[in-house]
């Protein structure tokens, strides 16, 4: 079987959609029998490239600011780009992990990671959500198959579109290797470079954005008692996203009282580090298409405390403190609980690297490999 697979997500920092980009397609690269070759918006290769490996991705910013009419040019020359290796190599099945797929006259694999355009689109850019309802619906009309990475997902498809149920499958996403339990001394080079110690600190990972909920764990940690909070900061870690300006406010008293660390994007390794340090991770979201962060620590061994709805009762289940994300009290107080209670810290570490062990990537791209060969006769 050959694929065509849509790996431009790649070449931008590795948030959620580029993260399952690149570990699906580490799996299918290694996979025998399947020919995986990886389009990049202007070339075509076999291997995986991220950032900024090519001249395009390091220039774009000036491209895009001094050709006339990039943004009207940019999608045609992608779609040129990809028609004529399409029509020049016989490809099986094309794979589009990005919502929105490009023409393909063959079987089409869409991924559908959330419709939080609909959902929640105060916490979009109004262009993002124009161009999600414009083509959206043409594009689940055009695919053969459809992939989620939730049944909550799943469900909201059926329901929203209208999408016949057999025609769309919920994948879990797996979670790498390097998350994983770390003791005081492998951790130390990395958290004394940001000035923390092992096991005295609260994290919040992700986009600084209105669905990540950020405000509540910043209201809830507030409330704890000063003894509290000077053994156990607050570290926040994220890029600056849509409506971040408020957030950023916020938290402003706590990053000059020394309570709150903003370290902004890091490597994956020292994510890595940083989860596996952690007392614990506040994960106060709206809504989630699946909730990488909380699998990542949990790999870690390290103790979640996380929204109750969308997807992520399906990713932590019974391993992590599920709270309403309008609770600020019993967040507060779920905090407090984890800092004093031992035997509780211990229970959760150990139900929630139990739990992890069943979401890879592996299983993720066996599960999809068996979608292409549906929609292949």
């Amino acid at each position: 079987m050959r694929l065509a697979f849509n790996a431009t997500a790649l070449l931008s920092p590795l948030t959620g959609i580029g993260q399952y980009g690149y570990h699906l397609t580490g799996e299918l690269l290694n996979t025998p029998d399947l020919q995986t070759d990886l389009f990049y918006a202007t070339f075509w290769d076999d291997k995986r490239h991220v950032s900024d490996r090519r001249s395009f991705s390091r220039f774009g910013p000036l491209v895009r600011k001094y050709l006339p009419y990039y943004h009207e040019l940019s999608p045609l020359y992608r779609q040129y780009k990809f028609t004529r290796q399409t029509k020049a190599v016989k490809y099986d099945v094309y794979h589009e992990p990005n919502y929105l797929p490009l023409r393909f006259k063959g079987p089409t694999v869409v991924t559908v990671h959330d419709l939080s355009w609909i959902r929640y689109p105060e916490t979009h850019p109004a262009e993002r959500v124009k161009v999600m309802n414009r083509y959206f619906e043409k594009a689940l009309y055009q695919s053969s198959a459809l992939i989620t990475d939730a049944e909550f997902v799943r469900q909201e498809v059926i329901d929203v579109f209208g999408v016949k149920p057999e025609k769309i499958t919920a994948i879990p996403l797996g979670v790498e290797p390097m998350f994983m339990p770390r003791n005081a001394q492998e951790t130390a080079q990395v958290l004394t470079s940001h000035g923390l110690t092992h096991g005295k600190y609260f994290l919040t990972v992700g986009t600084l954005e209105p669905r990540k909920n950020l405000s509540l764990a910043i209201r809830a940690y507030s409330e704890l008692p000063q003894s509290v909070r000077d053994q156990y900061p607050l570290v926040v870690i994220g890029m600056k996203g849509w409506h971040s300006s408020e957030i950023e406010r916020s938290i402003s008293p706590l990053v000059q009282a020394g309570y709150l660390r903003k370290l902004g994007y890091v490597p994956r390794e020292d994510l890595a580090i940083l989860m596996a340090g952690a007392t614990a991770l506040i994960y106060p979201s709206i809504y989630e298409g699946f909730g990488l962060p909380p699998l990542e620590a949990m790999a870690c061994g390290i103790p979640v405390i996380c929204s109750n709805v969308s997807t992520l009762p399906e990713v932590v289940g019974d391993a992590g403190i599920l709270i309403d994300p309008r609770d600020e009290t019993g967040l507060r107080e779920h905090l407090h609980a984890i800092t004093e209670d031992k035997k509780l810290w211990v229970d959760l570490s150990t139900r929630a690297r139990e739990r992890s062990l069943r979401f890879t990537w592996k299983n993720c791209a066996q599960q999809t490999i068996e979608v292409y060969k549906s929609v292949c006769g």
